[in-house]
């Protein structure tokens, strides 16, 4: 497979690396044990370009391919951090790409941009306490009343929830089932929204994750994200660049977690030799180093039709996921395993490392939605 990353894409690549090394690595566990991270990482990502990156330049963005987002992923996942990688991408990479896409110039110019630069924070309000990936069932409501549509219902899962200027939204405009779908741009100080709880998670501990109310919130009709009742098509789109992210910070992750492991190993004796000595581990990583290879391939395949924009990228993407997500968890066991004593313990960042990549099976559509959606593409 030949590289795919230009000289352009590495010095990128490099600029990143070094400012999530001195600005995010070196607070990876005080904000997972304050449960939150400063705001001010958004302004600084935007300031930088980290946030538009295949943007439109005229609200913005730097208008670049997908493998400049790919560089950027990757990167993130020297923060040890997932937490705030899931925020900063939410940011940049699954609540604004369909205001990119389908958002009029007003809203473009009153959410996107500022979200761009990083000093609004945005959140995608699509999953409901009843219904994740089933989004054909939403219940959250938006009656028109004249020029303004009156929103009801809750939502929940929402990342950057606590603390969102404004959400794009799932909304039901019409009847049952998926035609009765839109999306709308909404500001968070809007009367009638709140926030209800912020969620206590086994993992990701510094992405603020929300359960938020709507009761009677008005917003003007100007407000709906391309055409009323279509918003389930968007989502469906959406949905392919969030799981897109979530399987190349995976495999970006595991490289971390076992390039770790092994300098531990070369470093740490045990029984008169260092730990990489034994076979069983040896042949372990060459394990796991043979199936990041294999999920790396497949997810840069993925990215390469996603990039090109010819067609729809629906099962390269879901095949990268599930390989990924499900390798994943066979990894980071081990290399915990492997770290023994120390790997139990918050300040060794594998233990993070280890709680935190058990949500990539389940958020975004989890490993059993991967599946079902590959089976119905093969046609069984």
């Amino acid at each position: 497979m030949p590289n795919p990353f230009t000289e352009e894409h590495e010095a990128f690549r490099k600029s990143v690396r070094a400012f999530v090394e001195k600005e995010m690595t070196p607070h990876g566990l005080e904000w997972d044990r304050a449960g939150i991270f400063p705001r001010e990482l958004f302004k600084k990502c935007g300031e930088l370009g980290f946030l538009g990156i295949n943007h439109d330049p005229k609200y913005g963005g730097s208008g670049l391919d997908y493998w400049y987002v790919t560089a950027f992923a990757e990167e993130l996942a020297r923060s040890y951090n997932a937490g705030v990688n899931m925020a900063l991408l939410v940011q940049s990479q699954m609540a604004t790409p369909i205001i990119n896409e389908v958002g009029t110039d007003e809203q473009k110019r009153e959410f996107l941009e500022p979200a761009l630069k990083g000093e609004k924070i945005a959140a995608l309000g699509v999953s409901e306490p009843g219904c994740g990936s089933d989004v054909a069932s939403i219940k959250t409501t938006a009656r028109r009343d004249g020029d303004d549509y009156v929103i009801n219902g809750s939502k929940m899962w929402i990342t950057n929830g606590t603390r969102a200027d404004f959400i794009t939204l799932a909304v039901r405009t019409g009847g049952e089932g998926y035609g009765g779908i839109s999306l709308v741009t909404f500001p968070t100080d809007v009367k009638g929204f709140g926030v209800s709880k912020k969620l206590d998670k086994v993992g990701n501990l510094s992405s603020d994750t929300a359960i938020l109310y709507f009761e009677d919130c008005r917003i003007p009709a100007r407000y709906v994200l391309g055409e009323e009742n279509e918003g389930f098509y968007s989502i469906m789109t959406n949905f392919q660049g969030e799981r897109l992210v979530g399987a190349i910070t995976t495999v970006a992750g595991m490289e971390r977690m076992v390039e770790d492991s092994i300098r531990y190993g070369n470093e740490r004796e045990a029984f008169g030799r260092p730990l990489m000595k034994f076979q069983v581990w040896r042949h372990k990583f060459v394990e796991h180093l043979t199936g990041i290879e294999a999920a790396k391939r497949l997810t840069y395949h993925a990215v390469d039709v996603f990039d090109r924009k010819e067609v729809p990228a629906v099962k390269e993407i879901s095949m990268a996921k599930l390989f990924a997500g499900d390798l994943a968890q066979r990894v980071a066991y081990d290399c915990q395993q492997f770290f023994g004593g120390m790997g139990y313990i918050e300040e060794t960042p594998i233990a993070r490392m280890w709680r935190d990549v058990r949500l990539i099976t389940i958020g975004g559509g989890t490993s059993e939605v991967m599946k079902e959606i590959l089976s119905k593409l093969y046609g069984f």
